[in-house]
Order: structure tokens, then sequence, then C-alpha cells
């Protein structure tokens, strides 16, 4: 809602001053230019995640999912302790922490959500507070990328030669960010904030 009126805001303003500066001309332009280099560049990013997005699909209906799950398991059960015994969230947050590896944000929603779901309820069940559903958010959040796919799929769409050269500071970023956010989960729930 607040970006909703701050981009009206420098809307109405970028037309007041261009009205005032006598730049109308130019503001008409930069406006239709600017709008039809983001279809571009939509255009362009959208067929990567497609193709990304159904590969994570395919991996799912073709039981590739499951292997990766089974791969995963050991580093869920350390992550997620008890919780991990669920048949039904492990393969969510198998799949949600498969498709965050290859940086594919779109398709880890669903399937966090679905592990999000089930935590909360096994958490309720057992009378205990959600501390699966805050790890599973930090670890969604500050995820560890292996593949930066949609951020590759983005320069390649702005023109980049090697949209990929930037793995290596990506893998460095993301096992920070992971390591940061998993202690401060660590640190909160100690202190009995979480």
């Amino acid at each position: 809602m607040l970006m909703s009126r701050v981009v009206a805001l420098l809307a109405l303003l970028s037309l007041v001053l261009g009205a005032l500066t006598g730049r109308m001309a130019q503001v008409s332009q930069a406006t239709v230019s600017g709008a039809e280099e983001a279809v571009r560049l939509l255009l362009r990013i959208g067929g990567t995640l497609c193709l990304w997005n159904g590969l994570m699909e395919v991996m799912v209906q073709s039981g590739l999912a499951k292997k990766v799950a089974r791969l995963l398991q050991p580093l869920i059960r350390l992550l997620f302790g008890s919780y991990a015994e669920d048949e039904t969230a492990r393969a969510a947050i198998a799949q949600n922490m498969a498709a965050n590896l290859l940086g594919l944000g779109s398709a880890a929603t669903p399937s966090g959500l679905r592990a999000a779901k089930r935590l909360r309820e096994l958490s309720d069940r057992r009378g205990v507070p959600p501390h699966g559903v805050f790890l599973l958010i930090v670890l969604n959040t500050a995820s560890l990328q292996l593949l930066p796919t949609t951020v590759a799929a983005l320069r390649a769409g702005l023109g980049a030669a090697q949209p990929y050269d930037i793995l290596p500071a990506v893998w460095l970023s993301s096992a920070v960010s992971v390591t940061v956010g998993m202690m401060a989960a660590r640190l909160m729930r100690g202190g009995g904030r979480l």
C-alpha cells in the first residue's frame, strides 16, 4: 500500500516538474519507452523462469523430487529434528530447499507454504511453539543458492554477456546469510522469543 503511494507520488511529481520545466515531451517519451522496456525485460526473463519452474514440476511428477528429498533427509532431520519425522512436512521442506538451491523463489513458494502449514499443524498438535515454521522461514528467506536462476535470467535479459559469472559472490553471500539467519533463529529460540 505504501509502495503504491510512493510510485503514484513519483509519477505525479514527474508530471508536475516536467510541466514546470517545459520538458513534458521528454517525460512522455520516457514513460512510453520505460513501459516498453519493462515489457521486453519481462518477456526475456519469462522464458527462463518458465523453463526452470517446469523442470521443478517434472522433478515432482517423475519422482526425482522424492529422491532429492531422500538426499536432503539427513540435513532436514538435523535442522528440523522431530518435525522431519512427518513425511508430508519432510517432502515439502525438501521441495522448498531444492527450489531455493536452484534460485527459483517462485517455485519454492508453494512448497514452502505447504511445509509451513504442516509444521504449524504438528506444533499445534504437540502444544509447542512453532519453531520449525520460524526455521523454515529463515531458511527460505536467506536460502543457500547454488544456481541463482532468477538473477541470471534477469542479468541475461538486461544483456549480460556471462549471466552466471556472479556464482562465487552468490555462493559466499548466500552461505553467510543462511548462517547468520540460523544463528539468529537459534539465539531467539534460546531466549524464548520464538
